[in-house]
């Protein structure tokens, strides 16, 4: 129904597969996949982007979301999109098959280390709901931002 994978390209990593902290908690912790540094913010950059390692697969009707950690920004992350949305089709898709990244600017004083490991942000899996008159016939046929046309 749902769940997580080690996308291509990552299965020698030492991936860990996310799991929920507490059996009360909506999300699922996302590690980073890797060492990174996301420097600090200035007028300009563009936002860092983190590999998780990780694709994600769902029912039709439903979504992912991307979100921040409540202590983020405290340690300066905020995320370039506020939200990240990662649609059913996204998983297995052609150029990147599904690796979801997280994408953020540092808004502290100085450079942020982010170690392998470290948690980096949540996956929240939902359902959607159409309108009546939705006819969209649309395939994806790319990875990140290919809907954006």
């Amino acid at each position: 129904m749902r769940g997580f994978e080690i996308a291509k390209g990552w299965e020698d990593k030492k991936i860990n597969l996310p799991v929920r902290k507490t059996k009360k908690s909506a999300a699922y912790d996302i590690e980073a996949a890797e060492d990174i540094i996301i420097p600090k913010y200035y007028p300009g950059i563009k936002p860092t982007l983190i590999p998780t390692g990780l694709k994600a697969y769902c029912e039709d009707d439903e979504f992912f979301i991307l979100c921040n950690r409540s202590s983020g920004p405290k340690k300066g992350f905020l995320m370039a999109n506020s939200i990240g949305i990662i649609d059913a089709d996204y998983y297995g898709n052609e150029t990147n098959d599904g690796h979801f990244y997280f994408q953020y600017f540092n808004c502290s004083d100085h450079d942020v280390e982010v170690k392998k490991g470290d948690v980096i942000g949540q996956v929240i899996f939902m359902k959607y709901l159409l309108t009546d008159d939705d006819h969209a016939e649309g395939i994806r046929n790319g990875g990140f931002g290919s809907t954006d046309k």
